[in-house]
């Protein structure tokens, strides 16, 4: 954010001042984008997951297994459908500027979980998404939605059995101590996104428009390069601070227990389907 808010200054010629407010200062995400709708905000970092309420759209990226791998991942946030959804919510108070890498998602429990049938009679904390508590259904396991605040204690309690999420937030949120088990599953390729009010925006000249799209876009690069030194930093820090075992598993079964998701898709929303069939076949 540091870096994107010194380039557009830098290429606007000192028009544009970005000033940060970080770790959810002004509200949570969905606090914050609410605000942003009504331009009280400028502009906002959120979640997929959590804009999907506000634009069905981003909820293309919450389906699991959409994304082969991270260079497929890039080819689609950086190419012509990444800007299809981050300008389909225009109409809905905010257009979104750019994406940032967030990781793969992965569970975490007191025990290895390396397939679907591990997960049977589990509580999986989840983010309020119906994609995502649809996913943890199929799976087999019962989806817990729960602030991402209180899940320290609802790990270290038993009121969840499990969570997902990356690296990163794994060991930044400390859960590492009370969930020791870490399995590659890598269910979700979830970005974060950077969105601006349609207010804000409209005040922009064409100039200035230019230099802060320019401006986001570089730092989505420079996010790649801080999250592979993140990700590497975070997973030393687990293994030789907290003693997390990692576990790399075979995703197959975890695949195969998702694949219905896409054929129910395609019956509730086809629009939203034909999205996420590109997605899928981008690259392919």
């Amino acid at each position: 954010m540091e870096f994107m808010a010194k380039r557009a200054k830098e290429l606007s010629n000192g028009s544009l001042k970005v000033r940060i407010y970080p770790n959810a200062t002004l509200g949570t995400q969905r606090e914050s984008t609410e605000l942003l709708q009504i331009g009280a905000l400028d502009m906002v970092k959120s979640n997929a997951s959590e804009l999907e309420s506000f634009e069905p759209a981003y909820g293309a990226f919450n389906m699991p297994y959409l994304f082969r791998d991270r260079d497929h991942y890039y080819q689609v946030m950086m190419g012509e459908i990444g800007e299809q959804i981050l300008g389909a919510s225009a109409d809905k108070g905010f257009i979104g500027l750019t994406y940032y890498d967030a990781g793969a998602r992965n569970f975490y429990a007191a025990k290895p979980i390396a397939s679907p049938a591990d997960l049977k009679g589990m509580k999986v904390r989840v983010q309020p998404s119906p994609t995502a508590v649809s996913m943890i259904e199929y799976m087999g396991a019962s989806p817990t939605p729960l602030a991402y605040g209180e899940l320290y204690t609802a790990l270290d309690q038993g009121v969840v059995d499990s969570a997902e999420n990356n690296i990163t937030s794994y060991v930044t949120s400390r859960h590492g101590e009370v969930a020791k088990e870490f399995s590659f599953s890598e269910h979700a390729m979830i970005p974060d996104v950077l969105v601006i009010s349609s207010i804000t925006w409209n005040k922009l000249d064409a100039d200035e428009k230019v230099a802060l799209k320019q401006a986001a876009t570089e730092s989505t690069m420079k996010m790649k390069d801080l999250w592979t030194v993140s990700e590497e930093t975070n997973r030393k820090f687990a293994e030789e601070k907290m003693g997390v075992t990692f576990k790399t598993i075979d995703k197959t079964a975890f695949v195969e227990s998702v694949e219905p998701m896409y054929a129910e898709l395609k019956q509730k929303n086809p629009e939203l389907s034909t999205i996420v069939e590109d997605i899928r076949k981008k690259g392919a």
